[in-house]
C-alpha cells in the first residue's frame, strides 16, 4: 500500500490532488466539513495552463464536453465600448499554448473534478479541529470524535485554513475596499441583447467581467470589483442587493446595463488581501491552494494554482516513503513558490489583460513537464 494521504477540504485543488495521488496509488482520503455539496451561481476560468494539469488527470475531454470555449476574449472601455485589448483564443490559443481557454460553471468543474475520485475516498461532515505530529504519523481531530492518522497531510481547506491557522497563527487579511458581486443565470432572459463571448470592461474605479458557462451558451455569468468600502464580509453565500449593483454600474455602456437589468438575482463577498506565506509546510503537513496563496479574482488563477499545487505535490510524492515526507513537501514548495507568488502578486494589481499582455509565462505553463526543484 502506498502512503496514507489525508486531504482537508473538498474543493478544486482537494479534489484535484486526490485524483493524481490515487493515479499513483497513494492511500487517499478526503475529510469535508459540508454535508452536501452546493452549486452556487458562479462561472470560473480554466485557463491553458490549469488545462493542461487536468489533461494529466485525464479531465480535459470531459471539461470540453460541458464547457464554452470562445474565440475572442475582449477587454472593453466602460463608457465608450471601445476595444482596449483583444486574446485570441480558440484553436490560436492552443496553437501558442498547448490547450484552450475554457469557461464554465463552478459546479460542473466541481463535478468533473469528482468523477475523479472514488467515492468511499471523501468523508463529508468531518470538520478538523487540530492536528499533531512529532516526526511519526500526523494525528488529527475531527468534530466528530474521529482521531485519524496520516503519514501526510494535504491542507486544501481554502482562505480560513484550519491547518495554516494552527501552523504560523490566524491571519489577517487586508480589506480592499471593493466587493465582488457575481451570479449565473439563464441566458434566454437577455432576449435579443449581443453581448461579446468573453469580456472584461474597465471603468476607472471598476469593473465587470462577463462570459457564457455552457458549451451551447444557455447561461451567463458575471462578477464584478466594485468600490464598497463599508462591506467586509468574506463570504461566498451572501446575497447583493441588485438595486444597488445597478447603480454602481449606471455609467457602463449600455450593453452591460442591460444585462445587469435581466440579471434575477446576485451574491456579493469581500475582496481582500494576504501576503504571501513565508512557508507552506511543517514536517509532514502542507498547504495548498486558497490555504498558502489566496488570490484576487483579477488573472482568474486561484483554482488554476491549486490545480498547478495539486500535480506538483503528486509528482514530489511520487514512490516516496513515510520517512521522505517532509523533503517531499519542502520540494514541492521549493518547486511552486516562486511561480504561485508572482502570480498571487500580479493579481492583486488589477492589471491583467487590460492593454496588450505577455500571457505566455502563465498560460504556456505545463507542470507535467515543468522540472522539480
Amino acid at each position: 500500500m502506498g502512503l496514507r494521504v489525508a486531504i482537508i477540504g473538498a474543493g478544486m485543488g482537494g479534489l484535484a490532488c486526490a485524483a493524481a495521488l490515487k493515479g499513483q496509488g497513494a492511500d487517499v482520503a478526503i475529510y469535508e466539513q459540508a454535508g452536501a455539496f452546493k452549486r452556487i451561481g458562479a462561472g470560473i476560468q480554466m485557463t491553458p495552463n490549469a488545462v493542461k494539469a487536468l489533461r494529466g488527470i485525464g479531465l480535459e475531454e470531459a471539461l470540453r464536453d460541458v464547457a464554452f470555449e470562445a474565440a475572442l476574449g475582449h477587454n472593453r472601455d466602460a463608457g465608450s465600448g471601445a476595444v482596449t485589448n483583444v486574446l485570441e483564443l480558440g484553436q490560436r490559443i492552443v496553437d501558442r499554448c498547448g490547450a484552450p481557454l475554457l469557461t464554465l460553471h463552478r459546479g460542473d468543474l466541481h463535478s468533473t473534478l469528482l468523477s475523479a475520485v472514488p467515492s468511499d475516498v471523501i468523508h463529508m461532515n468531518h470538520r478538523l479541529l487540530g492536528f499533531e505530529q512529532d516526526g511519526g504519523p500526523v494525528t488529527l481531530q475531527f468534530d466528530t470524535g474521529a482521531s485519524i492518522e496520516a503519514d501526510v497531510v494535504i491542507a486544501a481547506d481554502g482562505v480560513h485554513s484550519v491547518v495554516r491557522n494552527q501552523m504560523f497563527g490566524t491571519d489577517a487579511p487586508r480589506f480592499t475596499g471593493r466587493v465582488a458581486y457575481r451570479t449565473t443565470f439563464p441566458a434566454s432572459l437577455i432576449g435579443s441583447l449581443q453581448i461579446d463571448d468573453r469580456c472584461k470592461w474597465w471603468g476607472p474605479d471598476r469593473h465587470i467581467v462577463i462570459y457564457y458557462t455552457t458549451r451551447m451558451r444557455s447561461e451567463i455569468y458575471f462578477v464584478t470589483s466594485t468600490p464598497e468600502p463599508d462591506f467586509n464580509v468574506e463570504s461566498w453565500s451572501m446575497k447583493g442587493d441588485l438595486a444597488e449593483l445597478r447603480a454602481a454600474y449606471a455609467d457602463f455602456h449600455p450593453t452591460v446595463r442591460a444585462l445587469l437589468d435581466a440579471c434575477p438575482d446576485v451574491h456579493k463577498w469581500a475582496l481582500v488581501v494576504r501576503e504571501p506565506l513565508p512557508s507552506w509546510h511543517e514536517g509532514r503537513v502542507a498547504l495548498l491552494g486558497d490555504a498558502c496563496h489566496p488570490m484576487t479574482p483579477y488573472m482568474a488563477q486561484g483554482a488554476a494554482s491549486a490545480i498547478e499545487d495539486a500535480v506538483i505535490l503528486s509528482r514530489c510524492l511520487d514512490g516516496v516513503a513515510a520517512g521522505g515526507v517532509s523533503q517531499a513537501l519542502a520540494r514541492y514548495q521549493a518547486t511552486r513558490y516562486e511561480r504561485a507568488t508572482a502570480i498571487q502578486q500580479t493579481s492583486a494589481q488589477n492589471t491583467w489583460m487590460r492593454e496588450k499582455t505577455d500571457f505566455d509565462w502563465v498560460y504556456g505553463h505545463d507542470v507535467w513537464s515543468q522540472t522539480l526543484a
